[in-house]
C-alpha cells in the first residue's frame, strides 16, 4: 500500500530523500561556520578552506547513503582506474569546449589574445587547485545524490530540466548577471547542466562531470584569462583584449558563458556525448530513455 511517505515497495519516496539531503547539507554547513571562523582567526590561509564546501556536501551525501545502507561509491565515487581515466577525459573535453568558444570569438573579431605579463606556473597551478574543488563540490551537489534521486523518481527528461533550471538559478546572484548577459548566461549554464547530466548518464559516475567542470572553468579563467561565471580571479596565462563587440558575442567580463559562441560550443559537447554510447555497457538510447517509476517520487 502506497502512502505519502512510502512507495509500493515500502521504500521512502525519493522526494523525501531529497529533502533529507538538503537538510543534512544545511546542518553540516551550519556546523562548519564556527570551524571556518576559528581557523581564520588562528591565521590559516584562505586557500586552505577551499575544500570545505565539497567536504560539507560529501558528508551530507555519506549520511544519506548510510541511511539507505548503500556505499558512498554508489553516488559516483568508485575511485578506480576507470574513474581516473574518465576524470582525465572529462577535463580534456571541458578544455576543448572552452577553447572552441574562445576560437570562435577570436575568429569573429570579438577578441584578440596576448600573453599576460603576470603569468606564472604558480598561478596556473593554484587555479587548477581552486577549480578542482569547485568541480568536486558543484558536481557532487548537482549531479550527485540530489540529481540521482530525482532521476530515479521522475526519469531523465524531468530530472535534466529541473536541475538545469536549478543550476542556472544558482548563478543568478553572480556579478554581471543582468540584461542580455543574464539571458545568454542562463541559456549557456542551463545547457552546461544538461551536458554535465549527460556525462553522468553515460558513465553512472561523477568522474566525467567533475573533469568537464574542472577543464571548463580552469581553461576559461586560469588559461585564457576570462571571467568565470562573472567572477574574475587572478591573472590568466593569456590575457583577452576585447575589440568593442557586443557582450552577447564575447561574453564580456562575465566570461565566455555569456556569449553566443559559448552556447554553440556547449551544444557541440552535448552532441558528442549524445553520440557516445557510454562506458557502462548500456546502449545510449536506453540510458536516455528514462529510469524508474515516477510514482516512487
Amino acid at each position: 500500500m502506497e502512502t505519502i511517505f512510502f512507495n509500493r515497495d515500502h521504500h521512502l519516496r525519493n522526494g523525501w530523500w531529497m529533502l533529507i539531503f538538503i537538510g543534512f547539507v544545511a546542518a553540516v554547513g551550519f556546523a562548519f561556520v564556527p570551524v571556518g571562523r576559528g581557523l581564520k582567526h588562528l591565521g590559516f590561509p584562505g586557500h586552505w578552506l577551499q575544500p570545505v564546501p565539497f567536504i560539507i556536501s560529501l558528508l551530507a551525501t555519506w549520511a544519506c547513503t548510510r541511511l539507505r545502507k548503500e556505499p558512498l561509491s554508489s553516488v559516483g565515487f568508485h575511485l578506480d582506474q576507470r574513474w581516473l581515466k574518465e576524470l582525465a577525459w572529462g577535463t580534456l573535453l571541458g578544455m576543448g569546449v572552452m577553447l572552441a568558444a574562445a576560437g570562435m570569438t577570436w575568429a569573429s573579431g570579438g577578441v584578440r589574445f596576448e600573453l599576460d605579463p603576470a603569468r606564472s606556473l604558480k598561478t596556473l597551478s593554484y587555479g587548477f587547485y581552486v577549480f578542482l574543488f569547485v568541480g568536486l563540490f558543484e558536481e557532487n551537489l548537482f549531479r550527485g545524490f540530489l540529481f540521482q534521486r530525482l532521476l530515479d523518481g521522475t526519469g531523465v527528461w524531468v530530472a535534466q530540466f529541473v536541475l538545469a533550471l536549478f543550476f542556472a538559478s544558482a548563478h543568478w546572484g553572480n556579478p554581471g548577471m543582468h540584461g542580455a548577459t543574464k539571458i545568454w548566461a542562463t541559456i549557456n549554464i542551463s545547457l552546461a547542466a544538461v551536458l554535465l547530466g549527460l556525462a553522468y548518464l553515460r558513465t553512472r559516475s561523477l568522474a566525467l562531470p567533475i573533469g568537464l567542470h574542472l577543464g571548463w572553468n580552469w581553461t576559461q579563467g586560469s588559461v585564457l584569462g576570462f571571467g568565470v561565471s562573472g567572477n574574475s580571479g587572478k591573472a590568466g596565462w593569456i590575457h583577452p583584449l576585447f575589440q568593442g563587440k557586443a557582450e552577447w558575442l564575447t561574453g564580456g567580463t562575465f566570461g565566455l558563458e555569456a556569449s553566443v559562441f559559448g552556447v554553440v560550443a556547449v551544444l557541440i559537447g552535448i552532441a558528442l556525448l549524445w553520440k557516445w554510447k557510454g562506458s557502462i555497457g548500456v546502449p545510449a538510447a536506453a540510458q536516455a530513455a528514462g529510469s524508474s517509476d515516477p510514482k516512487s517520487t
